[in-house]
């Protein structure tokens, strides 16, 4: 029997909300569908209904945390300057806050990787996915050359290495949260990509 209309999105967003709450416990190898079933308050069948087995629910899952990260982008973009340079800021600072203020999340992406090594069909979910990134951080490098702010690189090589730089940090703040703050994080980001991207002063 299918849901009400009207409460189809809502019940599936509560079945990925208990599924990242799963993750973050009991990691992909302690995920069983009567676990989320449980922890998010529904039936088995209604579970079901939704998701064909744990794999489909860890790519929701995956969906949910990133479409989180790009609002809290968004928003953290929106607040500020609109120079490339504060934008690309702004992003790193988004990325770094969210291992500290929902550890949970990064736990998703952790245990996603981990699945990933093993499954073709989420390789190519995580690849299409970080391709996406890299764009979205390569318009803003491409901008600032454009704007004399950043030294000419290859955008598409920076884009890598701001991201490998965002992930490492997140996931040390993620795994040990005592190694350095959220906003010592982002001083350091931030001092590593000055060196890396910024033209020298005259």
């Amino acid at each position: 029997m299918s849901p009400k209309v009207g409460v189809a999105p809502l019940r599936r967003e509560q079945i990925v909300r208990a599924t990242i709450r799963c993750l973050a416990c009991d990691g992909y190898a302690g995920l069983t569908m009567k676990k989320v079933a449980r922890t998010a308050g529904v039936s088995q069948g209604i579970l079901h209904y939704y998701f064909a087995d744990k794999r489909a629910i860890l790519v929701a899952a995956l969906e949910m945390v990133m479409a989180d990260l790009d609002r809290r982008v968004a928003a953290a973009q929106a607040r500020g300057p609109r120079d490339p340079r504060a934008r690309l800021r702004a992003l790193i600072t988004a990325c770094l806050r969210l291992a500290t203020e929902a550890r949970e999340f990064w736990v998703v992406f952790v245990e996603f990787w981990g699945e990933m090594m093993h499954d073709r069909r989420l390789r190519e979910i995580n690849a299409a996915l970080y391709r996406r990134v890299r764009r979205q951080i390569g318009a803003l490098v491409a901008q600032g050359i454009e704007a004399g702010t950043f030294r000419r690189v290859d955008v598409v090589q920076a884009a890598a290495v701001v991201l490998a730089l965002v992930d490492g940090v997140s996931l040390q703040l993620t795994f040990d949260p005592r190694a350095f703050g959220a906003a010592a994080a982002v001083r350091l980001c931030e001092d590593v990509l000055t060196r890396y991207l910024e033209k020298e002063a005259p």
